[in-house]
């Protein structure tokens, strides 16, 4: 035992402290470094116009969709603002987000007044932005989503100046869930591939991977897939998994992240902010991690009812790690939620939370959010066990702490 013991009087204290002053690794993100220029967005328009808050402001004021799209996005964020924030009270998690960012970043936001919001903004600088708010929301680094199918982000990997903050992870989506437009892309690109995703097309798609996480070099490779997904299964996915994905991340030693439960485009007229979500098949997860016990697997589900199962498979195998409270999850009950759950079957070995964060703004709220329920459920757990006699010191807080905050991860994946 080292470091100066707690009592539970002060537990809660030194707990929320340490939480807060812990900088964490945010472990999957849709957010860019300086290189790739406008595809990373920042500001208060983009977070106005993120596509929560556009599903949101379709509810109460519905206009048509085409007229919607065809505004400005200063047009968009001005009628997001009117009806979600002026008209009501803005006390769903997505305009509560927005408000914190905003305080945090020193603002007034109770003046109410939008344009005020961004003359602040007008006279950020991107480095200089990006800087501010991983001070503000104590990130020591995010691990980006890098799509190789994305022809606006493919040119900026030409430039070799990187910000160490921002790892790369390879996404794999266009390959799995859409094989026929993926074949032709590879096609184009100089690799001898066919549809029929014979022995000498597998090979070529082995080779893809490898080329890109040689140019990447990504901490996993990761999909988003439907709650149907499925393997072992006589399909396109189920062959490209287990006879590409699966033998290249085992010899790059690159974990394969399953973001299960999309159900995409269930309203196409709300483009991004059109996804469902559904209960998917956990069997899937089974298999995987039985049969390929040489690879590493990282596991986030959508659909809530998922969650108790999820933490029963990953209790059985090592080479699976759970993470975050991903997309619709991340509502403060469901995160308080899911975190006693987490922790009272699988201890400190998982990663609670990850912002998920397509904005960078967001990285802000969604830690100082999160952060504040995963202290209060810590404080519970260790007062627990405190009750029973056991000793809890200010050092070991600390190491938990870095734990479930990146160390645990990092641990996982061997980087």
């Amino acid at each position: 035992m080292t470091g100066r013991l707690i009592s539970s009087v002060e537990l809660s204290g030194v707990v929320e402290k340490c939480v807060f002053d812990t900088p964490v690794l945010d472990i999957h993100t849709h957010l860019y470094d300086t290189r790739f220029g406008s595809l990373l967005l920042w500001g208060i328009d983009e977070l106005l116009t993120y596509h929560y808050l556009v599903a949101e402001v379709f509810r109460v004021a519905p206009m048509e969709y085409d007229k919607f799209w065809a505004m400005s996005k200063q047009e968009q964020a001005d009628y997001i603002w009117q009806h979600l924030f002026i008209e009501r009270s803005p006390i769903s998690e997505a305009c509560r987000g927005v408000l914190t960012c905003m305080s945090a970043l020193g603002l007034n936001v109770g003046k109410r007044d939008l344009n005020l919001l961004r003359s602040y903004f007008a006279e950020q600088t991107t480095s200089g932005y990006i800087d501010k708010v991983f001070e503000t929301a104590n990130i020591r680094g995010v691990i980006m989503t890098n799509d190789p199918f994305d022809d606006a982000e493919r040119p900026c990997w030409d430039c070799e100046e990187r910000d160490p903050r921002f790892k790369a992870a390879l996404r794999i989506d266009a390959l799995l869930n859409n094989w026929p437009a993926a074949c032709i892309r590879l096609s184009e690109w100089g690799f001898a591939v066919n549809e029929s995703l014979d022995d000498a097309t597998c090979a070529e798609v082995r080779r893809f991977l490898k080329t890109w996480a040689k140019r990447f070099d990504p901490v996993y490779m990761a999909a988003s897939l439907p709650p149907d997904f499925c393997i072992p299964e006589n399909s396109a996915r189920g062959k490209l998994v287990e006879k590409c994905v699966l033998p290249v991340g085992e010899e790059l030693n690159l974990p394969f992240a399953m973001m299960i439960g999309v159900k995409k485009l269930i309203n196409p007229d709300l483009r991004l902010a059109g996804d469902g979500a559904a209960r998917s098949d956990l069997q899937t997860v089974e298999y995987l991690c039985r049969e390929y016990p040489k690879n590493k697997f990282l596991l986030t589900n959508l659909s809530r009812e998922d969650q108790h199962t999820a933490c029963v498979v990953t209790r059985k195998f090592h080479n699976l790690h759970l993470f975050g409270c991903w997309w619709f999850l991340n509502n403060p009950s469901i995160i308080e939620d899911m975190t006693r759950m987490r922790f009272e079957t699988l201890g400190l070995s998982i990663t609670p939370q990850h912002s998920d964060a397509r904005v960078l703004d967001q990285l802000v709220y969604k830690w100082s959010h999160s952060r504040k329920i995963i202290a209060k459920v810590l404080t519970d757990k260790y007062l627990d066990i405190t009750r029973t006699g056991w000793k809890v010191t200010e050092d070991e807080i600390a190491r938990d702490v870095k734990l479930i905050f990146g160390g645990a991860f990092e641990e996982f994946v061997g980087r």
